[in-house]
């Protein structure tokens, strides 16, 4: 039985790969409008995911953690990190995400790149939901991931003509 109302869903997936500066643009668009993500590190007993509050600055994205957290100590032990974006499901005409691949960098507090990804990662708005001030941004650990690879998957993509799922590469392989 083909769908109505989207008929372009029920035929074969097409397998042509989307322009690098077209997916590049979708996966930064994404990215924007999304604010919370899941982080997979590997623990000493196995993978463990952790939702997160992110803030992007292109493909590269900022995320604070506890000190001690798990996701934390996993990432002392284990840089190589997943991280996956998504945005709601209505249906398949809006399924929507990436994972991210890469090696976490943990920027510590005092030091000239934790003030500079501090400036991409928006404290601000969890100082005012905790009732802190503004006068510095929280002493927290901040990881940076600059992703090695990213799969990113799109439905919609197929009635434009492009396999819903996508791999971007960094460097352009």
């Amino acid at each position: 039985m083909t769908a109505k109302a989207h008929p372009w869903l029920a035929k074969p997936s097409p397998k042509t790969a989307l322009p690098r500066e077209q997916l590049e643009a979708r996966i930064e668009q994404l990215l924007a409008t999304q604010n919370m993500c899941v982080v997979a590190t590997l623990g000493p007993n196995g993978p463990v995911a952790s939702p997160v509050e992110y803030y992007n600055d292109g493909l590269t994205i900022y995320f604070v953690s506890n000190s001690g957290a798990p996701k934390l100590r996993n990432m002392e032990r284990d840089q190589r990190i997943s991280v996956a974006v998504f945005q709601p499901l209505i249906g398949w005409t809006s399924a929507r995400g990436c994972q991210l691949f890469g090696t976490a960098q943990i920027l510590l507090p005092g030091t000239a790149e934790h003030a500079a990804g501090m400036e991409v990662y928006a404290w601000q708005k969890g100082a005012a939901d905790l009732g802190r001030g503004f006068d510095r941004p929280p002493q927290l650990p901040l990881i940076k991931l600059v992703p090695d690879r990213i799969v990113y998957t799109e439905h919609y993509l197929r009635k434009e003509g492009y396999a819903p799922r996508q791999t971007w590469r960094r460097g352009g392989e």
